[in-house]
């Protein structure tokens, strides 16, 4: 049994798109291949990006499931600073943080590397 893992971040699994409402965060993870959906199901969690986020201190971190497509939805509140119109930051936008989210280390299988994108 090869148990051999990689330890990459986020993006080389999947891709995401972001949006933003209010002091609300809506972040989407979608696989690059079907054969990721387990890995990114096992690691890519509400415990996960809570830890991944904390320094904007989410006060809360919900994951909805799409199996059908291979994604998730990640609602982040309390993020954005007060929200766009609220917030003195000149990046508060919701946009920016898939990239934050993306950068999340996860272990895969060494088998599942063919379907891994960009470079080894």
């Amino acid at each position: 049994m090869n148990t051999a893992t990689l330890t990459v971040p986020l993006y080389r699994l999947a891709h995401s798109r972001t949006g933003d409402k209010g002091n609300r965060s809506n972040i989407s993870v979608i696989a690059w291949h079907p054969a990721l959906w387990d890995v990114l199901v096992a690691q890519v969690t509400e415990a996960a990006v809570a830890r991944q986020f904390a320094l904007r201190q989410p006060s809360r971190v919900a994951r909805y499931l799409l199996p059908n497509l291979q994604a998730m939805n990640f609602v982040l509140d309390d993020v954005l600073d007060g929200g766009v119109n609220d917030a003195l930051n000149l990046d508060s936008h919701g946009k920016a943080l898939s990239f934050l989210l993306l950068d999340l280390r996860v272990e895969v299988p060494a088998a599942l590397a063919q379907h891994l994108a960009g470079p080894p």
